[in-house]
């Protein structure tokens, strides 16, 4: 029995692609993994190990960032400001992509966690929850993360990142 060509060509298209993304993880030397494979950054270092999980703007808060723009898929991300503070860039190793710190959301306080937003629900889905390893390319501004976050204490988890966010900028 021969295989048509059309269906030959598809399956070295198909090898090619599969290993062409193998050798890309490989240079990174990472992997996006679906469970902690070391200890979670706690404090704002050049490079981290974060846990992240994506979102969508059809949840509770639509479009709009809190610093004022427009959501922006492989661009905004969301994290507790008393952790990465707003304006924070950094780069996904694992996928090469940048974002910016420009939300937050009451899920993340305390949490340790990135949020990433992505156009579409199942992209979002998609991603799910995975750990990964970040570069910071450029720490945001604690005092101007309180400065957006002191007029919005009525909800508690604002006004735990601006206790947190006091304390730090005290110091």
């Amino acid at each position: 029995m021969t295989v048509p060509a059309y269906i030959r060509a598809l399956l070295v298209l198909v090898a090619i692609l599969w290993l062409s993304a193998c050798t890309s993880m490989e240079s990174t030397g990472h992997t996006l993994a679906t469970k902690a494979g070391e200890k979670i950054s706690t404090t704002a270092a050049p490079r981290m190990y974060v846990r992240t999980t994506a979102y969508h703007h059809s949840e509770p808060g639509g479009r709009v960032t809190a610093v004022g723009g427009y959501l922006r898929p492989t661009h905004s991300a969301a994290a507790d400001w008393s952790w990465l503070p707003a304006g924070t860039r950094f780069r996904i190793e694992e996928t090469g992509d940048e974002y910016l710190v420009e939300d937050y959301g009451s899920a993340l306080v305390g949490r340790y966690t990135i949020d990433i937003y992505k156009s579409t629900r199942a992209a979002m889905n998609a991603w799910g929850v995975r750990y990964v390893h970040i570069r910071i390319l450029e720490l945001g501004s604690y005092p101007v993360s309180l400065a957006v976050l002191t007029p919005r204490q009525k909800y508690p988890h604002v006004r735990q990142m601006v206790a947190q966010l006091q304390k730090k900028v005290r110091k």
